[in-house]
C-alpha cells in the first residue's frame, strides 16, 4: 500500500455511519501500565488489509539529521505531541486539524537534533520537557500557565543538591501523574564532571518539589556503600531516562534506570554502583525505596535499561500474579513480583572476565534469567559473520579478528565488540502485552558495535580519527587538506558540523558523541590539548581514558557484519518463560530490490497490540514500513509506506464509533531521511 496514493483519499468528503459509542482515549505515554495495549476490536484479522489514510498533519520543522519519536497522547477528542524542533502541537483527533502549537524557543529554536517521547496530560494541562525546563500549558490554549513554577516552567537544574550552573538535564520521555504529583527521571550527560540522575517529584499544580530519589545514594543512605566516599558528589547517570510507570492501585512508581558515567571505564566508581541499572520500586507518595533489583553490576558497556517496565500480570503455579517484566539492550526479560521484586524465573549470577585496564575493578558476576531465553544472540562469533558477498565476508573477517568479542568482555585499547550493541537488543520504544494471552510483543536489534579506550587527551582521539587523512602534525596529505589554521577558515558549528556529517571524501563520525565533537572541535581551533592541562588532570572527575566514540560495526558496503536477521520481531509467553514465535523484522531497501528480502533492519520505536488480534508497529528505520502482525502467529497481514519511518510507538483509540491508528514519522536515525507527519489510519466510511 502506497502512502501518496492513499493520501489522496482525505480529499473525499464522505460522512461517517458508524455506530455512536463511548470515545476511547490513549491518556498516558505507553498506555495503562506501559504495556502499549488497547482493547478495541473494529480493526481486526479480518478486516486489517482494508485500512487507509484517516488524516495527515505535517508540522513543517524538519531538518537534517532530526528526529520525531512521540507516542501521542489522545484526551477528549484531542491529540498532542511533539514535533522535530519540540514545538508541542495539539490536533483534531477526528480530522488532524491543528488546534495550537506552543513553541518553547519562542521562534528560535537551533537545529540541534532533539529526542522526545511527547508530554503528559493531566486535568487542565499539558506538562513537557524542553531542554532543562519543565513546563505547564494550558490544554485548550497552548498557552503556559502563570502559577506553575515561574511564569509556567520549573528549572530542573534546581534542587538536585549541586549548583545548578554546573547541571546539565533535560527529558527524553515524558512522566507520570499519581494523586497530585507528577513524577519524572532525566536525561543527562554520560560524561565526567556528571549530572544526577535522581527521580523527582513535582507539585502537579505548582511545580514545587514534593520528593527526591538520590539514584547515586548519599552518606547514610541505602546503596552508599556500593560506591566510592566521595562519589556522589561528582559521579553522573543512574537516571530513569526511559521514563517510569505507575501502579495506582499499589501507590508503587516503577523506574528502569542507565548506567554510571562514565559509561566504559569507572576506576572512580569501584563498587556495584546502586541503583544504576536496576529496576527500582518506590513508593510513590515519599519516594521511599521499597526494593530494587540490578541487572548489570558496575556497567562499563552502557547496557542501560532502555524501557520503562511494563506492569504484567503472569499465571503462575495456576494463580495470576502481579509482576513487572524489564526487557534489556542484552535480550534477556526480567520478570519480577511486582510487590516484592522477586525473580518469577531463576536467576544465575555466572563468572564473566576481569578487565585488562589498568585502574579497572569489574564486578565478578552478571545475572543471567533462565527463563525466557534471550530474544537476540548475544555473542557475535566467526562462524556468524556476513556471507553476502565474498568480499564483504573478508573485509569484516579481517576486522573482526584485530577485536575482543563475547558476553560482557570489557571494553578494550584494541577495541571490544558489543553485540547486540549500546543500541541492541529491546529499545526505548518499549514492549507491548497482551492480558488475555501474557504474550510480550519486543522488536529488537541484532547490530554490533565496537568500543575502544584510548588515553584521554584531544591528541589521542585526533590521532585516533583524524591523523591517517591529515597526518599527526595536521598539515595534510595529497589527499586530505591541511587542517593548520582551520579555525580561522571555519566556525565552531561548521567544524562541528562536517565532523559528524563528513564532507567531500570525508566521512561523518556521528557516533563520536557531543563531548568528543567538542574536544576535537576545540584541538583544531585552538591546537591546545586540555587533556595536557594539569588543572584539568588534578581534577577528581578526569579519568586517564575515554572512549574514541561508539562505532557501529559495518561492512564495506554499509550493511551489518552479520548473517541475518538483523530485527526482529518476538512474542515471549510470560507464563511459561518462552518464545512463541519470531520473525525478520524490516529490509534493506536495496537489498530487497536485488532480491534479499527478509533480512530484518535496525528499528527504533515500539509496538501495539490490540484486543482485536494485532499487533501495531512502524520502527523500521530505512523501508519507511507500518505494519500490522497477526498477534498469535506473527504473520504479516498489512503494510505501507509512511513519509518517514516511524520511529515512535503507534497510539490507539476511538472516537464517534470509529477506530483509528496514529503514528508520528519523524526518521533521522542512523543516517536515515528526516520527516515531520503524523499520520492516522482507519477503515473506510460505512
Amino acid at each position: 500500500m502506497n502512502f501518496n496514493r492513499f493520501s489522496l483519499l482525505l480529499c473525499a468528503a464522505v460522512p461517517l455511519t458508524y455506530a455512536i459509542t463511548a470515545d476511547v482515549d490513549w491518556p498516558v505515554n505507553g498506555g495503562i501500565d506501559n504495556i502499549r495495549y488497547s482493547p478495541l476490536t473494529q480493526i481486526n484479522r479480518g478486516n486489517v488489509r482494508s485500512l487507509r489514510v484517516a488524516w495527515s498533519y505535517d508540522s513543517h520543522d524538519a531538518f537534517t539529521g532530526s528526529e520525531m519519536q512521540s507516542n501521542p497522547i489522545v484526551v477528549g477528542r484531542v491529540l498532542y505531541a511533539t514535533t522535530p524542533t519540540l514545538r508541542v502541537v495539539a490536533l483534531d483527533a477526528e480530522t488532524g486539524r491543528e488546534l495550537w502549537t506552543f513553541d518553547p524557543s519562542g521562534g528560535g529554536a537551533a537545529r540541534t537534533r532533539f529526542r522526545h517521547r511527547g508530554v503528559t496530560v493531566h486535568n487542565d494541562r499539558v506538562l513537557f520537557t524542553y531542554r532543562n525546563y519543565l513546563y505547564a500549558l494550558d490544554k485548550r490554549t497552548g498557552a503556559p500557565i502563570p502559577s506553575f513554577g515561574k511564569d509556567g516552567r520549573v528549572d530542573l537544574r534546581e534542587g538536585l543538591d549541586q549548583p545548578a550552573e554546573r547541571i546539565s538535564i533535560s527529558a527524553s520521555t515524558p512522566g507520570v501523574v499519581f494523586e497530585d504529583l507528577f513524577i519524572m527521571g532525566s536525561t543527562v550527560p554520560e560524561t565526567l564532571p556528571g549530572s544526577p540522575g535522581h527521580i523527582r517529584a513535582f507539585d502537579v499544580n505548582t511545580g514545587a518539589r514534593r520528593w527526591i530519589f538520590h539514584t547515586i545514594p548519599q552518606p547514610g543512605e541505602f546503596g552508599y556503600d556500593t560506591w566510592p566516599p566521595d562519589a556522589y558528589k561528582i559521579s553522573g547517570g543512574a537516571n530513569a531516562w526511559a521514563g517510569v510507570t505507575i501502579d495506582p492501585k499499589l501507590g508503587l512508581l516503577f523506574a528502569a534506570t542507565g548506567s554510571a558515567s562514565f559509561d566504559f571505564y569507572g576506576s572512580n566508581r569501584h563498587g556495584d554502583n546502586l541503583f544504576a541499572d536496576c529496576v527500582l520500586a518506590l513508593d510513590a507518595r515519599t519516594g521511599r525505596r521499597v526494593w530494587h533489583f540490578q541487572g548489570v553490576r558496575h556497567d562499563v558497556w552502557d547496557l542501560d535499561f532502555p524501557a520503562a517496565p511494563s506492569l504484567v500480570t503472569v499465571t503462575r503455579n495456576a494463580r495470576k500474579v502481579d509482576a513487572v517484566a524489564q526487557i534489556t539492550k542484552t535480550g534477556f526479560v526480567f520478570v519480577l513480583d511486582r510487590r516484592t521484586g522477586q525473580p518469577l524465573f531463576p536467576i544465575e549470577y555466572r563468572q564473566v572476565p576481569a578487565s585488562p585496564i589498568d585502574g579497572e575493578q569489574l564486578a565478578d558476576t552478571q545475572p543471567y534469567p533462565f527463563k525466557p531465553p534471550p530474544f537476540t544472540r548475544q555473542s557475535l562469533t566467526e562462524d556468524m559473520l556476513t556471507r553476502r558477498t565474498p568480499d564483504a565476508h573478508a573485509a569484516v573477517l579481517a576486522q573482526f579478528r584485530k577485536l575482543k568479542t563475547g558476553m560482557f568482555t570489557p571494553p578494550s585499547f584494541e577495541g571490544t565488540i558489543e553485540f547486540p550493541g549500546v543500541d541492541g537488543g529491546g529499545e526505548w520504544g518499549g514492549a507491548a502485552f497482551d492480558p488475555d494471552s501474557a504474550l510480550l510483543y519486543v522488536n529488537a536489534n541484532e547490530m554490533p558495535w565496537i568500543v575502544r579506550l584510548i588515553p584521554n587527551n584531544d591528541t589521542s582521539l585526533y590521532n585516533n580519527k583524524c591523523a591517517t587523512c591529515h597526518r599527526e602534525d595536521r598539515t595534510g596529505t595529497t589527499s586530505a587538506p591541511s587542517l593548520e589554521g582551520i579555525g580561522e577558515r571555519r566556525s565552531r558549528d561548521q567544524l562541528a558540523a562536517i565532523i559528524r556529517e563528513g564532507t567531500g571524501r570525508m566521512p561523518g563520525f556521528s557516533d563520536l558523541g557531543a563531548k568528543n565533537t567538542g574536544d576535537l572541535v576545540d584541538f583544531l581551533a585552538t591546537g591546545k590539548d586540555k587533556g595536557a592541562d594539569p588543572a584539568v588532570r588534578n581534577d577528581p572527575s578526569w579519568l586517564p581514558y575515554r572512549s574514541d566514540g561508539e562505532t557501529l560495526f559495518r561492512d564495506p558496503d554499509g550493511y551489518p557484519p552479520l548473517t541475518p536477521p538483523w530485527g526482529t520481531l518476538n512474542a515471549i509467553d510470560l507464563n511459561a518463560g518462552v518464545i512463541r514465535w519470531k520473525v525478520p523484522f524490516g529490509e534493506f531497501p536495496a537489498l530487497a530490490a536485488k532480491g534479499i528480502t527478509n533480512t530484518g533492519s535496525d528499528n527504533y520505536g515500539g509496538p501495539v497490540v490490540t484486543a482485536g488480534g494485532l499487533v501495531f508497529i512502524g520502527a523500521t528505520n530505512f523501508d519507511r514500513k507500518f505494519h500490522a502482525y497477526d498477534k498469535r502467529t506473527g504473520a504479516l497481514l498489512w503494510e505501507t509506506t509512511l513519509p518517514a519511518a516511524g520511529n515512535a510507538t503507534p497510539a490507539v483509540y476511538q472516537i464517534n464509533g470509529r477506530e483509528y491508528v496514529v503514528i508520528v514519522c519523524g526518521g533521522g536515525k542512523n543516517g536515515a531521511p528526516s520527516g515531520s507527519s503524523i499520520v492516522a489510519f482507519a477503515l473506510p466510511p460505512r
